[in-house]
């Protein structure tokens, strides 16, 4: 991208942002650096400071902002559970692209240890929506069925299994992989 093609296309921040984000899907959070973002964005690497102070700021920002286009991503669709959920696994493959992506809070599990706390309760927020998300649609499919056992523990193991399909398909190269995944865990859900 050049530099006129970036800044055309947004605000500066926003761009930061948008690369920052494809960068830690693709290379992973310990995998770029901010002059790799600067670069990308055809800025010096000292405005990036004006914008983030540092990378874990940028990287907080760029994982409530994921955070906020779910939230988004769910509340401008009135769906039936059974189209919830399957809208939630088309999410996954398509728009965090499936064999050639990964989700952003998933890309910064390998580097745990090496991130702040900040950037943790970030990833650690982006899980817990999707979570409580899926328990609503899990609870809702099979509420009778659930009683014996916590939907919250199916609604983690939804969520694990799409990360894990798209670190998968990630290695592979093949959304199919993903694809193989996700029906196995659909073979195995209530309804």
């Amino acid at each position: 991208m050049t530099s006129a093609t970036a800044l055309a296309s947004g605000s500066t921040r926003d761009q930061i942002l948008g690369v920052a984000r494809k960068l830690i899907e693709t290379r992973s959070y310990l995998g770029f650096s901010f002059q790799d973002v600067a670069d990308a964005v055809g800025v010096r690497k000292a405005s990036l400071y004006h914008h983030f102070p540092t990378k874990e700021a940028l990287g907080v920002a760029v994982i409530r902002q994921a955070t906020q286009f779910f939230k988004d991503w769910d509340a401008a669709r009135a769906r039936e559970p059974e189209d919830a959920l399957e809208s939630y696994f088309r999410m996954y493959r398509n728009t965090l692209r499936a064999g050639s992506g990964v989700c952003p809070a998933g890309a910064l599990a390998p580097g745990w240890d090496c991130i702040n706390e900040d950037l943790r309760q970030a990833v650690q927020e982006l899980r817990n929506t999707q979570v409580m998300w899926l328990t609503g649609v899990l609870g809702a499919l099979a509420p009778a069925r659930e009683k014996g056992s916590p939907v919250a523990s199916l609604a983690a193991y939804v969520f694990s299994v799409c990360q894990g399909a798209l670190i998968t398909s990630r290695m592979t190269g093949r959304v199919e992989d993903f694809d193989e995944a996700i029906a196995q865990l659909k073979s195995s859900l209530p309804g």
